[in-house]
């Protein structure tokens, strides 16, 4: 009789899981076909951009006069990438910032050199279209960094998308 209840129990669990099963590959099966009704949305890039979200790391904005050239942010940077160039004013016993660059084709965008800036030059903007035909082109010095891009709600020329 114990045999005939284990079987029968076994027979019960295996019923269970088979309607458990089935109920997960119908429940999948019908999330595909809702994506499959769904029309294509075309976004006209030049003209239509996508506003990125606020939490959006893009590129690096730095401020040439709040810069001490303490280079914690050359320390922190996994790929040691940020070049300070700096002189010693022995006079006044303190280092004066001559060149500051990144190179954004190497950059990794963790937001290291943010993150430990004493100082708070560097900040990240919301510009997204890093790209060029020379990969030089992507080495910005303190000059280019300094500049603000427009922003994407700001342009007048760009209709914004919401993606949600």
């Amino acid at each position: 009789i114990q045999d005939m209840l284990f079987m029968v129990t076994g027979f019960i669990n295996y019923g269970q899981q088979t309607v458990r099963a089935t109920r997960y590959i119908g429940q999948s099966f019908m999330i595909t076909l809702s994506h499959a009704n769904r029309l294509p949305v075309t976004i006209q890039y030049p003209y239509e951009k996508i506003i990125s979200s606020e939490r959006f790391r893009g590129r690096i904005h730095f401020e040439f006069d709040k810069c001490i050239a303490c280079e914690v942010c050359v320390r922190v940077c996994p790929i040691d990438l940020p070049v300070v160039d700096w002189k010693l004013e022995t006079d006044i016993r303190k280092k004066r910032l001559l060149n500051y660059n990144i190179d954004f084709g190497i950059c990794i965008f963790c937001g290291n050199c943010i993150e430990y800036c004493p100082t708070n030059c560097l900040s990240m903007t919301e510009e997204y279209e890093l790209s060029t035909y020379d990969r030089h082109e992507l080495n910005y010095n303190q000059i280019a960094l300094g500049r603000l891009p427009v922003s994407v709600i700001d342009d007048y020329t760009i209709r914004t998308i919401q993606i949600k």
